[in-house]
């Protein structure tokens, strides 16, 4: 009886709640500056890729704008034919993935240790640490530092030089001090040791912070190249993006010397085929579209865990 007169009582029924003018007209322009953004965003890549896929003079000539025309993927073609580029992939793809897991394992422990009051010297520790992001030896002692280790014409230099990054640690650890401290006293009284507890209870909790680093840390092995220009004089384990940056510089040389010498049939015919600016945008998108895959597995967990981590230093 008492539950149908709740039920028949208007006032206790939910309505929707009803948007005055002034906010409906807030809305609307929250909308279009959100559209503008995402347009303002989305278009570099929709241009450099219509601009691939063109016809190539008219490329030069700067009449593709907005719609492509003359279709065709000879671009990519011709790219996918470098001598090694298929190594070169390989190493790039290994490169990013150990190289990620590397570094989000080696910060994420590190950030959970220097959470603890116990650990010997932890405030020392983590101001040096610190201090690594302010001051550096410079490029000559970080070259001649690797070479005295071994790293050159090493795939691992790549790898392990990156294991800790300060700031990742920082991330880690202030995401880390702000969850409940009693999961993990309850996991300890239950006898799991400091590896247990961080692979069992903190792991999970710190995903979001996790999926940041991975963000982060992939982005920045998969566009790297200058490392690979100073510590890989024999070429044997070039990267994708350094094969495409020496092939593009030489695209750009020879289309230069196709222009001052017309009379070479076959140079001319390669020149009508691609032009320097076409394999530019070629090998920017080539370089850009494998990272762009990426962002939409993790672009849920970092808007959260870059906010959380950077709460407190």
């Amino acid at each position: 009886m008492a539950k149908n007169q709740v039920s028949s009582n208007p006032h206790d029924q939910h309505h929707p709640v009803k948007l005055s003018r002034g906010d409906k007209i807030f809305n609307v322009c929250n909308y279009l500056v959100f559209i503008l953004i995402t347009l303002a965003c989305i278009f570099p890549f929709y241009y450099l890729f219509i601009n691939t896929i063109s016809d190539n003079e008219m490329v030069r000539l700067g009449q593709i704008q907005l719609i492509p025309r003359g279709i065709h993927f000879e671009n990519y073609v011709q790219v996918m034919k470098i001598d090694g580029i298929i190594d070169a992939l390989f190493v790039s793809i290994a490169r990013t993935v150990l190289g990620t897991l590397w570094t989000v394992g080696g910060c994420a422990f590190l950030g959970y240790l220097c959470t603890k009051q116990e650990m010997w010297l932890r405030k020392v520790w983590y101001r040096l640490i610190i201090i690594t992001m302010y001051f550096s030896a410079g490029l000559i002692p970080w070259y001649m530092n690797l070479r005295m280790l071994g790293f050159l014409d090493n795939f691992w230099v790549y790898v392990i030089p990156g294991l800790v990054s300060p700031y990742n640690v920082i991330l880690v650890k202030t995401f880390i001090e702000a969850l409940p401290p009693s999961l993990e006293e309850s996991a300890t009284l239950d006898g799991a040791g400091y590896t247990r507890v961080f692979m069992s209870v903190i792991m999970p909790l710190i995903t979001p912070i996790l999926a940041t680093l991975c963000i982060f840390s992939a982005v920045g092995q998969w566009n790297s190249f200058t490392d690979t220009m100073m510590l890989m004089p024999s070429g044997k384990y070039y990267t994708l993006q350094f094969l495409l940056y020496k092939y593009q510089n030489e695209a750009s040389s020879l289309a230069a010397l196709v222009r001052n010498t017309q009379d070479s049939s076959a140079l001319g015919n390669l020149a009508t085929k691609q032009t320097a600016l076409s394999v530019r945008m070629t090998v920017a998108m080539v370089v850009t579209f494998p990272i762009l895959l990426v962002y939409p597995f993790f672009q849920r967990y970092f808007v959260k865990g870059i906010m959380i981590g950077a709460v407190k230093g």
